[in-house]
C-alpha cells in the first residue's frame, strides 16, 4: 500500500489514534406508513452546535415500500492506495423494493442529496432480491449481499455495482450458492470472505413466527466461508441450534487478524470464529447470554435476548452487542478473544418492561426494570443498531430492528417513533454509561413518527471500513 493518501485511513489504529471527533451522523429511517417515503436522517452531533442531538437535514428516496435498512459507501479504506477515490456516495439498499439508492453526501455533508437510483429490476434480473450490507472493494466496485431470489425465497448471493457507472453488473459468486444470506466480511490476506444467514425473506418479512425460526428451511444458522480469489463456497460451519439466525459478522480490524465473532440472534449467543493449523476454519460458543423466565397472565415462558447487532473497537479491544428482546447493552473485553469478559452493561427494559412481562428466573441479575427516561421522554423500544466512535469512546445506539418486527413487539415505538442514544465509554477499565443530555427523538418528525436504523459518520466508521494488509 502506498503513501497516497485515497479515501479513508491506513490502518485502524491511524483511524483510531487519528481519526476526527464525528460531528455528523447519518441514520437510515424507515416510515412505518407504507404511503410515505423512507429517508436519510443528517443528526448534529457536535456538542457545541446549537442544533445537537437534532436531525438537521432529511433526504427523501422518492418511492414507498422501500424498508431501507443497512448503509455503505462507494469506496472506503480498502481504497486509500487510491488518491484519485472520493468518499462521496453513501449506499443505501432498500430490502422491500430492492432499490438501491446513492445519496450524494460529499457536495455539502450537512444536506446530503439524492444522486442516483439504481431500479430493482436490475437486482431482480440477476436473480436476486432484499440487499443487505454494503462493502465497497479495493478495485473500487460496490458489492451488497443479498438474501433472497427475485421470488423472494432463501438465496445468499451478492451483487456488483460499478462505482462509476452505478449500474448493477452482475453477481460475484462462482458456483454453488449459499442456502441464506445476510451479512459478510471479506480478508484478502487469508484469502477469505466469511458470510452470514437470516432466512427466507417472504417468511421474515411477515414477522417472527417461532416456528418457522427453528425451521432449517426458512432460517439459517450456518457461517459461510468462500474463497476471496476464486468466489468459491469452500467450506459451510453449521452452528446448529444455539446458532440460529446468524446476523453481524465481524473480523477483528488487524488486517491479519485469523479470527473474528458473529452474533446469533435468536438464542442470544456470541460465537468466535478462528482458522486452524490445517488451514480450515472453526467457531466456538463464546458468549452465552441465558433466557430469562417470564410471565404472563400466569403463563411462564422462556424469553432469549435476541442479538440484533454486534461490533469491535478498532484497536480491536472490546466487542459492543445489544439484545432486542432483553433490552440491554453489552461491553465485553475482548483482550482474551477465547474467553470475552462483561465489562459494562445499560438496560432499557426491552420486551419485560414494555410487555409488562413478570420475571421468575434470571440467572444473571437480579436488579429490578425500570423504564428509562431522557429528556422527559419515556423510550419504546429497544436498543437495537450501534455505532461506535472512532476512538472508542461513544456508543450511538438506535431502536429499529425492521418495520414488521417493530410492528409486532413494541408497538407504542409505531406510535411515538423510535430514537438514538448516546452511550459513554471507559476505555481504560471498562463501563457505559448513558447520557442524559442526548436524545434523538423521532417522534416529532414532519411526516410523522419513524424508526431509525443503521447509523455512520461522514469518512467511515468501525463497521463500514475493511483495511488490506500492506503485504497481502
Amino acid at each position: 500500500m502506498s503513501c497516497c493518501k485515497g479515501p479513508g485511513y491506513s490502518s485502524p489504529l491511524e483511524a483510531f489514534r487519528k481519526g476526527p471527533i464525528e460531528e455528523l451522523l447519518y441514520v437510515v429511517c424507515v416510515q412505518p406508513d407504507q404511503t410515505k417515503e423512507d429517508y436519510l436522517a443528517t443528526v448534529d452531533v457536535d456538542p457545541k452546535s446549537p442544533s445537537y442531538s437534532q436531525v438537521i437535514h432529511r433526504t427523501y428516496t422518492g418511492n414507498v415500500g422501500d424498508e431501507l435498512h443497512h448503509s455503505g459507501w462507494n469506496v472506503c479504506s480498502s481504497c486509500y492506495d487510491n488518491p484519485d477515490l472520493k468518499r462521496n456516495l453513501l449506499i443505501l439498499p432498500a430490502l422491500g423494493s430492492a432499490n438501491v439508492y446513492a445519496v450524494d453526501v460529499g457536495t455539502d455533508p450537512r444536506k446530503p442529496r439524492l444522486h442516483t437510483v439504481i431500479d430493482g429490476t436490475e437486482m431482480r434480473s440477476f436473480n436476486c432480491s432484499f440487499p443487505h450490507t454494503t462493502h465497497c472493494l479495493a478495485s473500487g466496485e460496490i458489492m451488497i449481499s443479498t438474501m433472497g431470489d427475485k421470488e423472494e425465497n432463501g438465496k445468499g448471493d451478492f451483487v456488483l455495482i460499478d462505482s462509476k457507472t452505478l449500474k448493477v453488473t452482475g453477481t460475484w459468486t462462482n458456483g454453488n450458492k449459499a442456502k441464506f444470506g445476510y451479512d459478510f466480511w471479506y480478508q484478502p490476506y487469508h484469502d477469505v470472505m466469511f458470510a452470514s444467514e437470516w432466512g427466507t425473506p417472504k417468511y421474515f418479512k411477515t414477522g417472527f413466527h417461532e416456528n418457522d425460526a427453528y425451521n432449517v428451511e426458512r432460517y439459517g444458522r450456518s457461517i459461510n466461508i468462500y474463497k476471496w480469489s476464486s468466489r468459491e463456497l469452500q467450506q459451510v460451519i453449521d452452528l446448529g441450534k444455539e446458532g440460529v439466525a446468524p446476523l453481524e459478522i465481524r473480523f477483528l480490524h488487524d488486517p491479519k487478524a485469523s479470527e473474528g465473532f458473529v452474533g446469533c440472534a435468536l438464542e442470544a449467543n456470541v460465537y468466535r470464529f478462528y482458522k486452524t493449523t490445517n488451514g480450515t476454519w472453526k467457531a466456538d460458543k463464546v458468549i452465552d447470554i441465558p433466557a430469562k423466565t417470564v410471565s404472563k397472565d400466569g403463563v411462564e415462558s422462556q424469553l432469549n435476548g435476541l442479538i440484533s447487532d454486534i461490533l469491535i473497537s478498532l484497536d480491536d479491544k472490546y466487542l459492543y452487542l445489544s439484545t432486542w428482546f432483553h433490552g440491554n447493552v453489552r461491553q465485553y473485553d475482548i483482550t482474551d478473544t477465547t474467553n470475552p469478559k462483561l465489562t459494562g452493561i445499560i438496560n432499557f427494559g426491552g420486551i419485560i418492561l414494555h410487555n409488562n412481562l413478570k420475571v421468575i428466573e434470571d440467572k444473571e441479575f437480579q436488579d429490578s426494570i425500570t423504564p428509562v427516561k431522557l429528556k422527559g421522554k419515556y423510550l419504546e423500544g429497544s436498543p437495537q443498531m450501534l455505532q461506535l466512535s472512532l476512538d472508542g469512546k461513544r456508543l450511538y445506539v438506535s431502536s429499529s430492528l425492521f418495520s414488521p418486527w417493530d410492528k409486532q413487539f413494541y408497538p407504542e415505538m409505531i406510535k411515538k417513533g423510535g430514537w438514538i442514544v448516546k452511550i459513554d465509554v471507559d476505555t481504560e477499565n471498562g463501563g457505559l454509561k448513558l447520557d442524559p443530555n442526548f436524545l434523538v427523538d423521532f417522534g416529532k418528525e414532519p411526516n410523522g413518527p419513524a424508526l431509525p436504523h443503521e447509523m455512520r459518520y461522514p469518512g467511515g466508521d468501525c463497521t463500514s471500513d475493511i483495511w488490506l494488509a500492506q503485504d497481502t
